[in-house]
């Protein structure tokens, strides 16, 4: 419960410094506000960036994910999730590609055993570094990208990280051909060649479908906060939980577009995976910067 408290402070922080923040794209003209359908036409692209893995408008984002039920333990768990998307041109990244950089960074509420034990710890530090790849195309809508993933053993508790030091791919690939639609997914695989403490962590595969459909008025549906984990070592631990969400885009005149949304999320399938997310709730706020845009 402390933990949720927490996380509704740290929301409230962040509404609190976009409220102040410098005017980007979104700001209006004076006496000469923007017709009702560029508004919209607006709101469409920035529900689309919010959700994209491979966009190009720097983001910094908060989210808290509680779970009020797993298997194999009877505590409620809870992650706040903070991370910031960070494009780079070429004429400023190692190879001639866009490149996307996006740290993540958590404080986890997580079980101490199968009673209702928990504590609150930090948890591991997560960066992965795409590169846009040729053939990505506006015209068509389809862009691929890949690049490593790092995982830095930086939790303060054993319990709160996998205690090793992860390296490994990343695939990412969108489609926004069709107006108002969006789909894609992030492909990842860190595979632990050091470890901090007796624990092994398996090498899993981590892949996260991603659709969304924009609603209109700023609102939009999506499915994609959820991973499947399918482990490749011991005894080849699959999970494979399913999402829906909302989200609404708010477009402000003098201020960073923000964009709020809830999700709720089921564990549809799991085969040897003892302890594992039953039921989980996300709430999620993004604070866009297209002053920041390079392009």
């Amino acid at each position: 419960m402390r933990a949720r408290a927490g996380a509704a402070l740290l929301l409230a922080a962040a509404l609190a410094t976009a409220a102040g923040a410098a005017p980007g794209d979104a700001v209006e003209t004076e006496g000469e506000p923007p017709s009702a359908a560029a508004s919209s036409e607006e709101e469409r692209k920035l529900a689309e960036d919010f959700s994209d893995p491979l966009t190009t408008l720097p983001q910094l984002f908060l989210q808290d994910v509680y779970t009020p039920s797993s298997y194999g333990t009877e505590a409620q768990a809870n992650r706040v999730i903070f991370r910031a998307i960070v494009p780079r041109v070429p004429e400023f990244t190692l190879l001639p590609l866009v490149q996307l950089i996006r740290p993540s960074l958590s404080l986890v509420t997580v079980p101490t055993g199968p009673g209702k034990g928990t504590r609150t710890e930090f948890g591991d530090v997560q960066l992965f570094d795409l590169f846009v790849l040729p053939g990505s195309s506006r015209a068509t809508g389809f862009y691929m990208a890949a690049g490593p993933l790092f995982v830095f053993p930086t939790a303060t508790h054993p319990l709160a990280g996998q205690g090793a030091w992860q390296v490994g791919p990343a695939f990412a690939t969108v489609y926004k051909g069709i107006p108002g639609l969006l789909f894609g997914g992030l492909v990842q695989n860190p595979i632990p060649f050091a470890y901090t403490s007796s624990r092994r962590p398996p090498s899993s595969l981590l892949v996260q479908p991603i659709v969304l459909a924009y609603l209109g008025r700023g609102f939009y549906a999506k499915s994609g906060d959820s991973t499947w984990s399918v482990a490749w070592q011991d005894e080849k631990a699959v999970t494979l939980p399913l999402s829906f969400g909302l989200g609404y885009v708010w477009i402000r005149a003098g201020a960073n577009p923000l964009n709020f949304f809830v999700s709720g999320e089921w564990l549809a399938y799991r085969r040897n995976a003892p302890v594992a997310a039953q039921n989980t709730v996300r709430f999620g706020l993004t604070v866009a910067f297209p002053e920041l845009s390079p392009w």
